[in-house]
């Protein structure tokens, strides 16, 4: 009976033995994973709504997402959606220490102030997001017929050609790396795009590359300056343009 007993007290002290060793192991792995593996340099590439600390905070939002080895397990194959303004994020664990982000905005065409808000619409004219602040390279269109607008619907505007006009602008306007603050259109379809104080009056689209690619290079030149740039007659063999100071 005693050594039935001892057995059993043997038995138990293995298995103690091999629970301490089992929990000193998942603390070590633990403490490895924790010390080795923790996020210390962060990439951000593609945002414009969203500054990096605010992506940053998306992704980073708790203790276990600072961890790379967690991060490439949670985001392997795998996108965020459901953040406004953005398509997709997707998150490449380039070493122990560092993550890559990179953030796919929604292609958006410009955006109408409604009641308070700013709306934004894509290049079909489908209202997409709504906003209380405007967006660093998303011009603001003016001079649209509308009575209503409505979220996820397309804007009713009379002509709805005029979506391809404003998404071919700004396509230009990123093409020559130009940020105008907004796009005004008059009843006959000419338009105005405004950059701080400067006005370029560009008229028609008629030759709407030439007079964007021209623009690169005159609005450096306007900085600080106060008044309306004249483009309307802009072609390939125009000299010169007129600017009237105000």
């Amino acid at each position: 009976m005693k050594k039935v007993k001892g057995h059993f007290f043997i038995e138990n002290r293995i298995k103690i033995i091999l629970i301490s060793v089992c929990v000193v192991l998942i603390i070590a792995v633990f403490l490895f994973i924790s010390n080795n593996y923790r996020v210390t340099e962060v990439t951000v590439t593609g945002n414009e709504h969203y500054s990096e600390d605010e992506i940053k905070e998306m992704i980073l939002k708790d203790g276990l997402t600072g961890n790379s080895l967690f991060l490439a397990l949670k985001y392997r194959n795998k996108e965020i959606s459901g953040v406004p303004f953005i398509e997709s994020m997707s998150v490449e664990v380039v070493s122990p220490h560092s993550i890559q982000i990179t953030v796919y905005e929604k292609a958006l065409a410009g955006c109408v102030e409604y009641l308070g808000n700013y709306m934004y619409f894509d290049r079909e004219g489908i209202v997409v997001e709504s906003s209380l602040k405007t967006t660093k390279g998303i011009p603001v269109v003016t001079g649209l017929s509308y009575g209503y607008i409505m979220l996820y619907e397309k804007l009713p505007v009379e002509n709805e050609e005029i979506f391809k006009e404003i998404l071919s602008i700004t396509q230009l306007l990123e093409k020559y790396q130009i940020k105008a603050d907004k796009i005004h259109f008059d009843k006959e379809r000419n338009m105005t795009l405004y950059f701080g104080e400067v006005r370029a009056a560009l008229g028609t689209e008629e030759n709407i590359d030439q007079k964007i690619m021209q623009l690169g290079h005159i609005i450096p030149e306007l900085e600080g300056k106060s008044g309306v740039l004249h483009m309307e007659e802009y072609n390939e063999g125009t000299k010169s343009v007129s600017f009237k100071p105000e």
